[in-house]
Parts: structure tokens; sequence; C-alpha cells
């Protein structure tokens, strides 16, 4: 359908019709529809005229059923317009991939790319249009459930993968059946909540939030995603929902976004809880002011139902503006050719779970998992070894995370299944995540007994991440600790195999344990995955997307803070000098620190050199970097660049990821990268909140993780707060 014939549609549509459009509804208003429920529920009457005038479904797949509720659908829509299915399709549809901020571990964004490639193909046979996804708030408090579902506490790094993210899921432009719409989410800033905690408040200034928080965002919408949610939050004193200078100033005008904004699942009723609202009335003005294009499941634009006839001409256009919006996505997507997307049984059946999907989703778990610890070199597991595994993941297959809600892992996708086809196992499972009676510990002690090493298979359940299961203890349960003390008192050699959808307090799990792998939540083939890393059939190559704490108490830690008036000095004199910016029971370190993880092969930076000290806005730096590996076994790297200005206009960090590339380095060889470093990397926010660099005195570091190793200093010439072109 032609533009002209857009607008053509719009102006045949009744004020009736074109409120109908602006509302979302989950599929169990439907005949036959049973939806996913993602939030609260609330008792609705819904007659069939405007039950038939909707724009969006949101929770149902499979194409059996979509094609009925489509052409149902259509049968009593007098203009014919066809509904828009929306899904959390968030790291897998039926093949699930690593949560996100396990793929965010892979330092890879071809990994997250792909993986958002295959669940928008098998998504889109399932009869889905958009995807909630990616989710690109930075997060750097591990108590916030959701942080599964981000890419960790990195400006850059989330830049990089949100742009990567979007482009899987919607492929080239134009966008064909194959890939859906992507939506970006929360905007904005939704990763950082007060205290960790689900739906609570968030209280930056807009510099820190265009400095840290919005680039990620920028980066997902010039990658052309087509939709854009809304936040629970409030930011800069308004909810987000309501938030005029947030949605029409930053998002609509500032960052040239055109496409459909959509509210998060009644965010526009809890406008009235947050208190600026009095009720729904009032509540939907407020949104469709901002720009909220679609309202998800408050029933707020539905009473302009009730008002049509006395509508002013402000609102009238308002609705109009978000109307077009819509939809000229539904023609985005083809629906108005085809409603149905080429969806049919026989598609879905070819696509979803297919032997080229599986490969790819267990590629992503083996370059995602994390190797923390390995004295001795216990690991990787020699050839014939007899092990012993106990804890509550030994024999389990919850191995998916939250938002796999279409995924089903296979019985055989345990640790004991996979690692059983490669060792001599046994392993006794009888032990709860919360459970542990004294005969089980005697079982389990009385097997460990004759073996000298134990695999503890630990963790956290995946119903306890995600949205709503903020946590104020981050450590694993007491239940788990007690058998792991008690199998490390018996003096074994412990090997803890750790799955969860957060960074923990693993500060004791380190302590007794030989070695220490963290797997996330590693999807349909994670026990394959984790298997092979284990015995060395892959090298560990899962970088830290986020720090881990040594306790709660030191939350939120993260890498690029700005450095204080009194900081520590790294000398003996910080244990005398009492004033100084730190703990009096805790180092300020992390346990282990964002960048971080282990190989088997033995890879070193040797070398940071620079082609030129000084450079300017015509010059780019040139950057070299040697790796070595004086090792027999191939190897692999994540390069990691950090720049820290030395004086700022504003604080700066003690350094900023600006590049990162992960490489592989053959037994016994080198490797030489080279990095351009350009005026981009050296700007940042300054007072009057324009994105410029500073002329001046500027510090390059390299690293495999954020304690960066090699450094040397270079001048920038010109700058001083020179306008972005952009």
């Amino acid at each position: 359908m032609e533009n002209t014939q857009v607008q053509a549609l719009l102006e045949e549509m009744t004020i009736e019709e074109k409120i109908g459009q602006l509302g979302q509804l989950s599929a169990d208003f439907f005949p036959n529809g049973q939806a996913t429920i993602t939030g609260p529920m609330q008792a609705q009457h819904m007659d069939l005229d405007t039950l038939y005038r909707s724009g969006s479904v949101l929770g149902i797949s499979g194409a059996k059923q979509v094609r009925a509720i489509q052409a149902d659908f259509l049968a009593h829509n007098r203009l014919h317009i066809p509904l828009l299915f929306m899904a959390d399709v968030v790291h897998g549809y039926k093949t699930i991939f690593p949560i996100p901020l396990g793929m965010a571990a892979s330092f890879d964004p071809e990994i997250v790319k792909n993986a958002s490639a295959v669940a928008a193909s098998e998504s889109a046979a399932g009869g889905i249009h958009v995807t909630f996804a990616p989710m690109v708030d930075l997060v750097r408090d591990p108590r916030w459930g959701r942080v599964m579902e981000s890419t960790g506490e990195d400006t850059y790094l989330n830049t990089v993968l949100a742009a990567a993210s979007v482009q899987g899921f919607q492929g080239e432009d134009p966008l064909d059946e194959e890939h859906i719409a992507a939506c970006v989410k929360h905007f904005a800033a939704y990763g950082a909540p007060e205290a960790g905690r689900e739906y609570n408040t968030v209280d930056i200034s807009e510099w820190r939030f265009r400095e840290q928080y919005l680039p990620s965002y920028a980066a997902a919408i010039k990658a052309q995603a087509l939709l854009v949610m809304t936040s629970f939050n409030t930011l800069f004193g308004v909810p987000a929902t309501a938030n005029q200078h947030l949605m029409r100033d930053i998002l609509r005008e500032e960052l040239d976004f055109s496409g459909v904004l959509i509210s998060d699942w009644d965010a526009i009723g809890e406008l009235i809880n947050h208190g600026v609202a009095g009720d729904l009335d009032h509540a939907s003005d407020l949104a469709l002011k901002a720009g909220v294009d679609i309202d998800m499941m408050s029933f707020a634009y539905s009473r302009y139902l009730k008002r049509a006839a006395t509508l002013d001409a402000e609102t009238k256009r308002l609705i109009d503006e978000s109307v077009l919006r819509i939809l000229e996505l539904k023609n985005t997507l083809g629906l108005f050719e085809d409603p149905y997307r080429n969806i049919s049984i026989e598609r879905e059946t070819a696509t979803e779970l297919s032997p080229a999907h599986l490969v790819d989703a267990q590629h992503a778990a083996e370059e995602s998992i994390v190797l923390l610890k390995n004295a001795g070199q216990i690991l990787p597991l020699q050839p014939g070894t007899s092990v012993f595994l106990t804890g509550p993941l030994s024999e389990s297959n919850d191995l998916l995370g939250s938002w796999s809600w279409q995924g089903k892992s296979t019985p055989d996708n345990t640790i004991a299944a996979a690692l059983g086809q490669r060792c001599e196992v046994k392993s006794v499972p009888d032990v709860g995540y919360h459970a542990l009676n004294e005969k089980q510990l005697k079982v389990a002690l009385g097997g460990a007994h004759h073996y000298d090493t134990v695999i503890a298979c630990l963790g956290i359940p995946s119903s306890e991440s995600g949205e709503a299961t903020s946590m104020t203890d981050i450590r694993l349960p007491e239940e788990q600790m007690t058998l792991l003390r008690a199998l490390a008192a018996d003096g074994k050699r412990i090997i803890s195999i750790v799955i969860a959808g957060r960074p923990l307090d693993l500060s004791e799990v380190d302590a007794v344990s030989d070695a220490v792998v963290f797997g996330w939540f590693p999807g349909s083939r994670g026990a394959e995955a984790i298997a092979r890393i284990l015995t060395g059939e892959v090298e560990p190559s899962g970088r830290l997307p986020m720090s881990f704490p040594r306790s709660v108490g030191q939350v939120p830690i993260y890498y690029n803070q700005y450095n204080t008036g009194r900081p520590l000095t790294h000398t003996p004199n910080d244990a005398e000098n009492k004033y100084l910016s730190k703990y009096i029971d805790e180092e300020n370190t992390p346990l282990y620190p964002f960048g971080y993880g282990l190989g088997y092969a033995q890879v070193t930076l040797q070398s940071l050199t620079i082609e030129n000290t000084e450079m300017s806005s015509q010059k780019p730096m040139v950057a070299h970097v040697r790796l070595e590996n004086s090792s027999n076994r191939d190897g692999r790297a994540v390069v990691q660049l950090y720049l820290h200005q030395k004086i700022g206009e504003t604080v700066r960090p003690v350094k900023r990821l600006i590049a990162f590339e992960k490489v592989a380095v053959g037994a016994g060889e080198t490797a030489d990268l080279l990095f351009s470093v350009t005026e981009d990397s050296l700007r940042y926010m300054h007072t009057d909140l324009t994105n410029t660099a500073d002329a001046g005195e500027y510090e390059l570091l390299a690293g495999l993780s954020s304690d960066a190793t090699q450094a040397v200093g270079f001048t920038f010439t010109n700058g001083l707060k020179e306008k972005s072109d952009d």
C-alpha cells in the first residue's frame, strides 16, 4: 500500500475506529484466545463493536490460533484493518538462546544479531509481528530481577549490542516475512530503580541520563527500530508515560524517532497511582499529549469513546497522529497485502527448533559461559575422569531462564546427561534450591566420598529472575552453601557451576571452590555447552558484562565510576588514612570486575603502543595491541580498550570502554590488533548538555578486563567543546 493510500484510509475512518486502533488487548478478549499474561489483569467488559475496532493484541502465538483470530477479526472489521500481534520474544521463541545478559558475556555483536534473527524467523512463522525487545536499559544493580534481560553495566557495550539486536530482528529494509518489528524498551532509564526494587522511582540528573543511559536507546533507534516502549518509572520527576519532555523533546525531536510509541502493561492507568492523574480520563490525556500511540491493557484510551463527539480539535489531531503511525507500521509489515504474513502450520513446523537453530543456540551458550576461577588448572576435565555431581541443577533442565514462554527444555538438557556422555558420572540430585535436610546431606557426602572431583551444580531458579523478582540477598541460598561447605570440609576438589539470571555475591563460593563456572541461563542447548566447556572441547571465552560484588553492601558497583575528592591511592598509606572513600569492613573492588573471564590457554596482553601521541579531529590515533599465547593450546581473548580523560569540564570516569574485539590466538603464537581512536570516542556530556570533545591530556588503556594492565598517554589538540555535527 502506498503512503497516500494509508492517509486515505485514515480519512475514511470514524473517530470510534481511530480510537480503537490506540488500544491493545490480551488475546483472552478474542474468541478462542488464550494469552500468556505478563501483568496484572483487571475485570473489563468489552462489547463486540469495541473489540472488533481494536488495533493490536498481545501474548498469543501459533499459526493456527493467530490465523483464526485474524480471520474472525477481519470478518467483523468494517475497513478490514488487520490486527497487530505482539509478544515478548526476548532471547528466543521455541529455540532458546542464553538470556540477554549471558549473550552480552560473549562480547560478540554477531552472536546477538544472529540470536535475534533466529527468534524473528521462528516467531514470525508463529504469527508474531512485533517483539517487545531488545531491552537496552543500562543496569548496575543485580538486585533488580530484570537485569537478566539487559546487556549490563557499560554504555558502549550496550550501544553496540542494542543495534545488533534490532538489526537481527528486523533484517534489511524493507522488512520481510522472516523478520519482525523490534520494540526498544524501556524508555527511559528503567534499569536504575532505587534500591533495585521493581517498578520503583528513578532519580538521576538529565546530565547523567544523557551521558550514560540515553546512548543505547539512541543506537537502537539509529538502527531503525520501529517501536519504542515507555517505562514504568518516573524520570526527572514525571512518570515516563506522561513525560512530554522525555517523549516529545528527546525521543521524537532529538533522536528523530517517527515510529510507534507503546505503553508498558497498564502504565497509563498507573499514572493515577503515581499521583499525576486523578482518573483514567486525565491519565489518557497526559499520555496522548506525551505522544504515546498505543495503550497496553489499561483501557485508558477507550475512555475517549465515551466522549468522542465532544473531543476538541487538538485531541483529535493527536489521535490522528498516533493512528497514522500505527497504520504505517501495519503497512511496513505488509499486513494490508497479506494480513497473515504467509503463516502456516507447515512453515511453523519447519522453522521451530530446526537443527541449524539449535546449533546456533549451542554456539551462543558456549561463547557466553564465563570461567571465573581455575586453581591448579583443575579444568578442563581429563578424558576418563570420574566425577560426582550434586546440587539442585545436576539433573534439572531449568536452564532456559525467564522470558522463554514458548521454549520447551528437553529432558536430556541437563548437566548430568551431557557430561555423562563424556565422563564417568555419578549424580545425586536429591537437593532442592531451598531445601536440604540431614538425610539428603548425608547421602550427598556419602556418594562424594569415593570421588576425588566433585561438581556442585548450584544456582537460582528461573522463577527468581526476570520481571517482579527483586532481591535483597544476592547470595546462593543457605541450603546450597551448607552442602558446598560440607563437601569442602571433606577435602574434595570442587568445581562449582552456578546458573543464575543475575550477578551474585560468590565470595564464599569462590573461597571453597577450586574452579567456578558461571553459566547464566544458557538456553535450549545449555547443558551441552557447559559439558563442552568443562571437558575442554571448547575454550572458555565469555567475559563478564557486569561486575560481581564481594557483598550486596557494595551495590551498585561498576568499573566506570567517577573519582571522588578523596580516592584511594592504592598504596600502603590507604590503610593508615581514615579519611578516604572506602569501607571499613570490605574492599572497594569487586570480586570479579567487568570484562573479566579466564581461559584454559595462557593468553596475555604483551604491549600497547600508539602511532601518534597527538591526535585531532582530522587525525585519528592508531593503537597497536599485541597478544601472546604461551601455552600449547589455542586460545581466545576479548581485548578491551579504555579511555581516561585527565581533566574535563565535568567529572570523568576512571576509565570507560571505547572498543573491544574478540580474537583467537593460536598455541605458541602472537596476535596483533589495530584500533582507530577518533574524536567520537572522546566526546562526553558537558554541563550545557552538548556532546563534545575537549582538547587536553588523555590516557589510553588496554587489557583483558576492566583491570587494564597497559596504558599510554596522548594529547587531543583541538576540541574545546567543538559542537557535534549530530
